[in-house]
Formats: C-alpha cells, structure tokens, sequence
C-alpha cells in the first residue's frame, strides 16, 4: 500500500479578491451596505479566478453515511440500525437534503462508507460500522487509506462531472461522538467542552457520551501529530472519507460550503493534511453543538447562518446555499454607477 499525499493546495486567487471588492465599491448602494454578502461573493470571485464571478450552475451535495462502534454505548437517541433505514429513504428522496436541494438549485448524491446494514449505494464501502473509539481503533490502516482514496475519487468525479460547488454531508448514528473527539484533539479543547446532545439525547445519555468522548479523546492524543493516525484510531471511514474530499475538492479549485459538526472536524484534519485547503471553504451556518464553534474559530471561518440547525445531512449547507448564490448575483447582476447614470455618493 503506497503512502497516500496531497497535492500541494493553490491559493484563490487575491488579485481577484480584491477587484471583486473595488467593484462592490462602485455599485448603485452605499459602499460596505451589504455586508458579509460582499465578502462572500468576493471570496466565490477568488475561488473562480474571475470578477464578476459566474453564477453556480451545478453545486452537488454529496452524502457521506456510515455507523459508528460507539452506539452500541448508548451515546445517540437512535439505534445503528437506523442508519441505512435513513440511507434508503434519501434515495427515495424521502429525506431532509432531498426536500431542501431542489429550491436551494442542487442536486444530491448518497454514498454508503460504512454502514452497518445493506444499503443501495455501496460502491465505496469500506466496511459495516466502525471501531469503538473509546476502546479501540476506528479503522485499520488499509481501510483508512481506502476511505481517504474513496473520497478523493468522489471528489474527482464530481468536479470532472462539472460541479461548481461542492457540500458534504454526513449521516450516521453516533457521528457526533468522534468528530467531537477529533475537534476536541486538534483544537487542544478539554472533553466536556465538547459533549453536546447530538440527535437529542437525554441527561444520562449525555453523560455516557462524555465518558465515551473522554477515553477516545485519551487515545486520540496519542497520535496528534499524524493526521492519518487520527483518522484511523479516532473517525470512522464515513469521516475520513469526507477529509479527502474537502482535501482533494480545494487541489481541484473548487469552493466548498461547509456544513456541520462532521463536516468541521473532517475539514480540521483535512487542512492538517493538505495545508491551505481552508482557503477554499466557507461556514454555512454554526451548528448547535457546542464543538463546532471550536472547529469554525481554529479554521477562522465565520458561519453565514446561525438557525440551531444540527442535523447534519447538508441540511444547514443547503439552506445556506441560497445566499452564497445570491452574493455572486451581486457582483454580476447589479449596475455600477456610471453604467447605471446614477449620481455616486460624494466621497469625503
């Protein structure tokens, strides 16, 4: 098995930025009256390498599922089996992303990682379910490398494809506790900062969820300074499949929105791994648990929305996505000054 590496990550493009941001300047409003939009469609701007940048015409979400040892502890709302019930039904279109993509303008694809169960989406299986973090490794080394290539090769197929926008979703019963414990390593965070209530759990729950979050983070630690270790001892392959699509998506120049919990802690590891990829993400929206705040600050990402959503799922990313599509409209679709014949405020 060949050591896997990342491609060096280019930067978006900052000459672009900053035309994007002089034009802003010269549109029929007051310069800076729309805020965080004007970043935002600068940032699309640098991402393109154009300005004005082109509206999205393909962003694609792409759907990570997979079970996690640590529900059998009694850590989630939900039983494991639950996973690939929920699998099913998003590809019957009976699901969150499914009703949010349409009026958000993407589309929605559903991979099975590692679900414990039968599911119609297995092409990249990795294995059923995973290690129980708090006492054993998540992955073995082979099935970790099989889940970074995996994603990799679904970020290849969906830029190929002609995505413009990528999101990742997660779905899986008992997530939260190791992207908890992965936030928790690397922002150096102690683990009962970051225990939250996931699917909706319970006091007792919570508290068998701290103890769980405890131990992992314990064995976590011991292997901080090797981001692919970290995957193996302490994600699942649904998670490390995620890091090499955030990875691989910002080698490819293709801007990421990002969505929850899982998705944070997955783009934690991928920025250890291939350095600079964060330039090529945004938050869509602050997540309810109480690590995700901790990931979004150690990637010095700003939320766009913040509506208490924890889903997962792409769910906040989707609902996000509307407004990143109209800070690019902005930039394309609103006259400047003089095209307009419009009197420019006086400058001081």
């Amino acid at each position: 098995m060949s050591q896997l590496e990342f491609a060096a990550v280019p930067h978006p493009d900052e000459l672009v930025r900053a035309e994007a941001k002089r034009r802003h300047a010269t549109l029929i409003k007051p310069v800076g009256s729309l805020g965080k939009l004007e970043e935002l469609g600068a940032w699309i701007a640098a991402c393109q390498g154009v300005c004005p940048p082109r509206p999205f015409t393909r962003p694609r979400v792409v759907v990570f599922a997979g079970d996690h040892g640590v529900a059998a502890k009694g850590v989630s709302a939900y039983p494991a089996g639950v996973t690939a019930q929920l699998v099913n039904a998003l590809l019957k279109n009976e699901g969150v992303p499914t009703a949010l993509a349409p009026v958000a303008g993407a589309t929605v694809r559903v991979v099975d990682l590692a679900v414990d169960g039968e599911t119609a989406a297995q092409e990249f299986k990795v294995r059923k379910g995973s290690g129980a973090i708090d006492t054993e490794d998540a992955l073995s080394p082979e099935e970790t490398d099989a889940a970074l290539r995996a994603g990799i090769a679904l970020a290849d197929a969906e830029v190929d494809a002609g995505a413009d926008l990528l999101i990742a979703g997660d779905l899986g019963v008992g997530v939260s506790t190791p992207s908890s414990v992965l936030i928790a390593a690397l922002t150096g965070t102690e683990p009962v900062a970051v225990v939250g209530r996931g699917s909706g759990i319970d006091d007792n729950a919570w508290m068998r969820k701290a103890a769980v979050i405890r131990d992992a983070l314990r064995r976590a630690r011991t292997v901080l300074t090797d981001p692919v270790a970290l995957l193996r001892v302490s994600s699942g392959a649904d998670i490390a499949a995620m890091t090499g699509f955030l990875a691989q998506a910002a080698i490819r120049r293709t801007p990421v929105l990002l969505d929850g919990l899982a998705a944070s802690a997955a783009a934690l590891v991928a920025e250890e791994l291939a350095p600079n990829s964060r330039g090529w993400w945004a938050a869509a929206h602050r997540c309810a648990e109480p690590a995700h705040d901790l990931a979004l600050d150690h990637l010095d990402l700003e939320p766009i929305l913040d509506l208490d959503i924890r889903l997962g799922e792409a769910a906040g990313a989707l609902t996000a996505l509307p407004v990143l599509a109209m800070a690019a409209r902005l930039l394309s679709d609103v006259a400047t000054y003089e095209d307009a014949g419009v009197t420019p405020p006086e400058t001081p």
